[in-house]
């Protein structure tokens, strides 16, 4: 029997018992990843340092960009929303108000805002109405490939920019002078105010870009902050440090002076025996071997449903078998969310998906969405699978179905996710899948270029409107990497973007979702749910739907108990 260089530290005389025995293994395991994730050099900092005014967290990967232009994962968000800030911004209890704006004006097509002259970059320098221009147009320029370049569509000349029919300086926005952006609208936006809070609208300054060669936000030395934070140290894919920024127009009300990120790696497991190790003050996604023992040593768990929503993509390609409708129906008729979420996944928080819509999207008359218009369940039904199957073949022109890849990360929750699925397709219809496993920036390279029949994916929201999801598979959609294109999908996404009539707008997005349901454009899964634990000497920590998340700009350490208590 293999005997690791650690098994003398479990090893007690008689038979020890099983908590016993899962606490020791814990505490090696915190031991171990305390040595092979901290980047050579580094000296750990505790979770939590008074002294100092700064706590530790862990990222789960590398940021994939962080240039606002281009970004579109949540890590990169999450750094991005403490080190940049847009027009208008989210308050402590995740209210729209007042950022580098300090008032605006907003009619049927055009948006005037005014700018505050206290606004810094972390150079020192006024952040002003050219530096919102000029990164608008650069998320518009085709030649930045900027997957959210679909948003710059509501814009006069977005759409012929985007197709390279137009200079991206002929976007229909303007700086009225240093602190006044003029933006003109296409039509109606009703939800323009809480997408220029998003990420993508954030502001660049020109001259600092264009001196960087082409390496603007590659390292902490190639980037500007103008929000709460500045990147000061990034030791990729292992270590990152943001500090207070000192030109910040509103530092006063931000209570911590630095946020440690001294570890990244996407093993919930290997995060939560860093928090028991006080070495990180918030241990996120805990799975059920991590919340018993959370349990076990009496701490508090805390559950957070992130608004984000996983499903099974299909590539539509010319020449993918998954874009035949028939194989899509013989997918959707044996695949049971239910069992997937409940007893695959069985971690609590999580809730099975029928729709592209979760649940917390709002409709109006103070409904949500999903109880004004209630999605379709799949009816499971193996028999009629088989048919849409048999239908399926013929209509490919095939002796049987080819082998399916399935490109997912390679994260122990995907793999297991996706041997369900795997295993479901391959006892009930004889479909072979074969898993493509990769890690997150080469499974969104693959998405981008095509490469797969299957992908599991998930889409968290931009802004708080139905439209943040529905437009993820309109044709001219870059997020939309299965390149699915439907006429009318295509037409209704169109109205309800040219319309402030709600209960219009709620009605196509009805459509919508019958749509996604009987075309099986997509075949959702679960919404997301989290279960984590939260250092007892910290509060303020804020978990949004919205941006970055969690969100340390308005977290504080506390004083005493009484405090936490308070917080809480």
């Amino acid at each position: 029997m293999f005997r690791g260089p650690f098994v003398h530290h479990c090893y007690t005389p008689g038979r020890p018992s099983p908590r016993r025995v899962t606490r020791c293994i814990l505490r090696v395991l915190a031991v171990f990843l305390g040595w092979t994730l901290a980047p050579a050099g580094y000296t750990a900092t505790p979770a939590v340092d008074r002294g100092n005014n700064e706590i530790s967290i862990a990222i789960s990967q590398e940021p994939q960009w962080l240039t606002t232009i281009r970004a579109t994962d949540t890590v990169s968000f999450t750094v991005l929303d403490h080190i940049t800030e847009g027009l208008l911004t989210r308050d402590v209890s995740n209210r729209l108000v007042a950022g580098v704006a300090e008032r605006w004006e907003l009619s049927d097509k055009k948006a005037t805002f005014w700018l505050r002259r206290d606004a810094r970059w972390s150079d020192g320098e006024p952040v002003t109405a050219h530096d919102f221009v000029f990164a608008w147009r650069q998320v518009a320029n085709p030649e930045n490939a900027a997957e959210y370049g679909s948003l710059m569509r509501i814009f006069p000349n977005g759409e012929a920019i985007l197709a390279g029919e137009m200079p991206p300086e002929t976007l229909g926005v303007e700086a009225i002078d240093d602190y006044t952006l003029v933006a003109h609208l296409v039509s109606p936006t009703a939800h323009f105010l809480d997408l220029v809070s998003f990420i993508t609208f954030r502001p660049v300054r020109e001259d600092f870009y264009r001196a960087q060669g082409g390496r603007y936000a590659a390292d902490a030395g190639n980037m500007l902050s103008n929000g709460p934070f500045i990147l000061t140290e990034w030791v990729h894919d292992a270590s990152m440090r943001m500090q207070k920024n000192p030109y910040y127009w509103n530092r006063d009300a931000i209570p911590l002076d630095a946020i440690n990120v001294p570890y990244i790696t996407r093993d919930p497991n290997a995060r939560f025996n860093l928090y028991l190790d006080d070495k990180i003050a918030l241990a996120d996604q805990l799975q059920l071997s991590a919340m018993k023992m959370a349990l076990q040593q009496h701490q508090k768990l805390r559950s957070f449903s992130d608004g984000t929503l996983f499903y099974l993509g299909f590539n539509y390609r010319e020449g993918r078998p998954t874009g035949n409708r028939n194989l899509r129906r013989a997918i959707q008729s044996v695949y049971d969310v239910s069992e997937l979420t409940y007893k695959v996944i069985g971690v609590p928080g999580n809730l099975p998906a029928y729709t592209l819509f979760p649940a917390w999207l709002r409709g109006d008359e103070g409904q949500s969405l999903n109880a004004q218009y209630p999605p379709h369940k799949p009816q499971l039904n193996i028999e009629r699978g088989r048919r849409y199957l048999e239908q399926a073949r013929q209509e490919l022109g095939v002796e049987e179905i080819p082998p399916l890849s399935m490109l997912l990360d390679d994260t122990a929750n995907a793999s297991s996710q996706a041997e369900y699925f795997q295993n479901v397709m391959a006892r009930t219809l004889g479909l072979e899948v074969r898993l493509d496993k990769q890690i997150f920036k080469q499974r969104l390279a693959k998405m981008s270029a095509g490469d797969y029949d299957i992908v599991a994916s998930g889409w968290g929201p931009d802004y708080n409107d139905p439209m943040t999801f529905a437009d993820l598979f309109v044709s001219w959609n870059l997020n939309n990497r299965g390149r699915y294109s439907n006429p009318e999908y295509d037409a209704l996404i169109r109205e309800a973007q040219q319309t402030t009539n709600q209960r219009r707008r709620n009605e196509i997005f009805a459509r919508i979702q019958d749509i996604i349901h009987d075309e099986v454009v997509i075949l959702p899964q679960y919404e997301r749910g989290y279960i984590y634990a939260l250092d007892k000497r910290v509060a303020g920590v804020r978990r949004y739907h919205i941006g970055g998340d969690p969100n340390y700009n308005y977290a504080y350490i506390v004083k005493s108990p009484e405090d936490r208590e308070s917080a809480d």
